[in-house]
């Protein structure tokens, strides 16, 4: 049961981060901001996979 909440979870983490990719895309002026949005993005959503990875293994 675990393991598909994880999964859950890191599928929402995943496509919120893809909103958010297509948010940058559309609507950042330029593109040095865009890049550094999405590289944001990137950290956040992978800080949040490791902590439910973390969050499990407790």
């Amino acid at each position: 049961m675990a393991a598909i909440s994880l999964l859950i979870g890191v599928l929402i983490i995943v496509v919120v981060g893809a909103i958010c990719f297509w948010v940058i895309d559309r609507f950042a002026p330029d593109g040095r901001l865009a890049q550094l949005l999405k590289l944001l993005v990137v950290l956040v959503c992978l800080g949040a996979i490791v902590q439910r990875l973390l969050a499990l293994t407790y």
